[in-house]
């Protein structure tokens, strides 16, 4: 099954001209998962060779704006370019993101008249008050949407921090596993984990062949583990012809942070094939970027090695630093905050990835040695 990761936006606090918004897409085989929406993010989307209308989930970091001013917008994109089919209702898009979200997007679509040809569901996290100054606390008052539903919108989960974990768990269904960790950041913040699960061995067909066996649905319960009897009695189990289960792969999405809180964000993230941290400023700027509740290379870098990343992607740079293909002599470019978390990194086997906006970058399945 193919899976890869293609960034719409990889600039902070505004889209500029060289940089979107913060946004990337997850897309396996029959799944797009859209990670944060900043302002222009369907813009982004049609200039790139995805299709916004595919996104069935959606996952909000924190509420600041450059994450999800771009939301509604996208919503109504998505709906006037549906197509849907009078015996096939459109499948609800869930959107998970931190309390508040909600209330957010229902006011936004409720105010602007905007109706939806597809139901959606908000999914809300609950946050704890250690995950931001407390300037940066949004008050039960605000965030409280009442039961008043936009006309599309069906009820949402709120989804409490998993005490043992440390973690929220949000999916678990026949391909994978999603949860959420707690970040520190100047609003709650919040990074995702995606564990696609095990897949069954290929099949050893010559092995069937030999046995009498040939192409059909017997094959089919063998690759689900069933065991089968054959035309002269003999059961044959699914160990005896499948070879060992493919591990699955981990790909691991933080919001803005200057640090990761508790342990949750190790037992989510430990190997993960991919790993996406923000970067906004230069490990010479690491007070100002704490400060501002942001990461540098060197701390982004420090993470992956914590969870034993095999590739860290670097991305939502302040828009000072320019793409290197389109830097000018004099202007910050990105190549030296890949050298500084290279050299954190150094003999950790950690390959290190710059995001540039429409990289896309595949995740490869893994080979039983």
């Amino acid at each position: 099954m193919s899976m890869d990761i293609t960034f719409l936006g990889s600039g902070s606090a505004y889209p500029s001209p060289h940089r979107g918004a913060s946004a990337l897409v997850l897309r396996t085989e029959g799944e797009n998962w859209l990670f944060d929406c900043g302002e222009g993010t369907q813009t982004q989307f049609m200039r790139s060779q995805l299709k916004s209308s595919k996104i069935n989930k959606v996952f909000i970091s924190h509420l600041h704006g450059d994450h999800v001013f771009g939301l509604p917008g996208l919503l109504c994109t998505i709906s006037l370019n549906l197509n849907p089919q009078p015996d096939q209702p459109a499948s609800c898009v869930d959107i998970y993101g931190p309390r508040g979200l909600r209330l957010f997007l229902r006011v936004a679509l409720t105010l602007s008249s905007s109706q939806l040809l597809f139901p959606y569901a908000v999914h809300e996290l609950e946050t704890s008050d250690d995950q931001c100054p407390e300037e940066g606390r949004l008050s039960a008052a605000l965030t409280t949407s009442g039961d008043a539903l936009h006309p599309q919108e069906r009820p949402g989960r709120t989804i409490q921090l998993d005490p043992d974990t440390d973690c929220y768990n949000l999916i678990d269904d026949k391909q994978f596993v999603v949860k959420a960790f707690r970040l520190y950041h100047r609003v709650s913040s919040f990074g995702f984990s995606v564990d696609e699960k095990e897949r069954p061995g290929r099949l050893n067909t010559d092995q069937l062949k030999a046995l009498g066996l040939r192409p059909g649905p017997l094959y089919g319960r063998l690759k689900n583990g069933e065991s089968v009897t054959l035309e002269n009695g003999r059961v044959l189990t699914a160990g005896e012809v499948l070879e060992a289960p493919l591990k699955g792969r981990k790909v691991c999405v933080f919001g803005d942070c200057s640090a990761p809180l508790g342990e949750g964000f190790k037992r989510a993230c430990q190997g993960a094939d991919v790993l996406v941290h923000e970067a906004t400023l230069e490990d010479g700027q690491r007070d100002k970027a704490v400060e501002h509740g942001h990461s540098t290379p060197g701390m982004a870098a420090g993470v992956a090695l914590a969870c034993g990343a095999r590739t860290l992607v670097l991305h939502h740079f302040s828009q000072r630093y320019k793409p290197e293909a389109l830097r000018r002599d004099g202007e910050d470019d990105v190549t030296e905050l890949r050298c500084q978390a290279e050299h954190v990194l150094q003999g950790s086997g950690t390959q290190v990835v710059l995001a540039e906006d429409f990289l896309r970058l595949p995740i490869a399945l893994k080979k039983n040695l």
